[in-house]
């Protein structure tokens, strides 16, 4: 037993004196604060409640996420290095998002939706306009504000740093006007859907994403009663030039009537001369 304690603590010894000893590092420290501002002049009219930043190592594959309860930004602790960023605001419901481990491939989408769901009414079987049929049916996105930066340096042995980012609008709205409408006095309930929409929407860019979606609203008779309204948000038209807008109005009527009416819109949506507010 005396000789076998005696072995383990010799091979004890030599894997200790092999080891290599290295000074730890108190002087460069690897994480500094840096003071995040948020820059509205772009986006006067924000009012998100919460904001979202994310940075993207240069060494590394995976994003770091800060939150913020501050519109105006907040500080933070930050391993020091060089970072892509990009910062969102996050009081959002229906958003989703994919590809976020890159700056240059991070997109936000939205879920399915029922066609007729302004109705209260499934819309398995409901007609829609000719050649969307293989469009899916997609949510209206959130309000969203965004910026991307590239080669942001956070540099050791600075006590604190600011990064100054400008989010700027990156939904765009759409208002529908049907005038001069006739028997408006029979409608019990208006829905309306807007196709070859884009379903998503490169943050980086700004860009929306090549898949076509129809996106449902709300829709309702003038107070007048001469004519039909809604409105919507998108991240834009689907970049597919050959991609056609298609405008339909779904309508009860107090007898249980059922009508469509289809309006080819795409001249509208494209030829915009603001093309965030159409």
């Amino acid at each position: 037993m005396k000789k076998t304690l005696y072995i383990l603590s010799l091979l004890a010894g030599a894997a200790l004196s092999s080891c290599e000893h290295k000074e730890l590092c108190y002087d460069h420290p690897h994480t500094g604060f840096v003071r995040v501002v948020f820059d509205w002049t772009h986006a006067p009219e924000a009012s998100p409640e919460t904001m979202s930043l994310y940075l993207f190592p240069e060494s590394s594959s995976e994003a770091l996420r800060y939150e913020f309860t501050d519109r105006r930004g907040g500080e933070i602790a930050v391993p020091m290095g060089i970072y892509g960023a990009l910062a969102l605001n996050s009081d959002t419901e229906r958003l989703l998002f994919r590809n976020i481990n890159r700056r240059e491939t991070f997109e936000v989408y939205t879920r399915e939706d029922n066609l007729l769901g302004t109705l209260g009414v499934r819309s398995d079987n409901a007609p829609r306009a000719e050649e969307t049929q293989d469009e899916r049916v997609a949510s209206q996105p959130d309000k969203l504000w965004c910026v991307g930066a590239e080669d942001i340096e956070l540099v050791r042995g600075v006590s604190e740093q600011t990064v100054t980012l400008c989010p700027s609008r990156a939904v765009r709205s759409y208002t529908v006007e049907i005038r001069n409408a006739e028997n408006l006095k029979h409608v019990k309930d208006l829905s309306g859907s807007l196709s070859g929409m884009a379903g998503g929407l490169c943050l980086d860019s700004k860009e929306p994403t090549a898949e076509a979606v129809i996106i449902p609203f709300a829709a309702s008779v003038t107070q007048d009663m001469t004519g039909i309204e809604g409105e919507l948000l998108a991240f834009g038209p689907c970049p597919q030039a050959e991609t056609a807008h298609k405008l339909v109005i779904y309508a009860v009527l107090k007898n249980g009537e059922k009508w469509y009416y289809t309006y080819d819109v795409t001249d509208q949506v494209r030829g915009a001369s603001d093309p965030y507010n159409v």
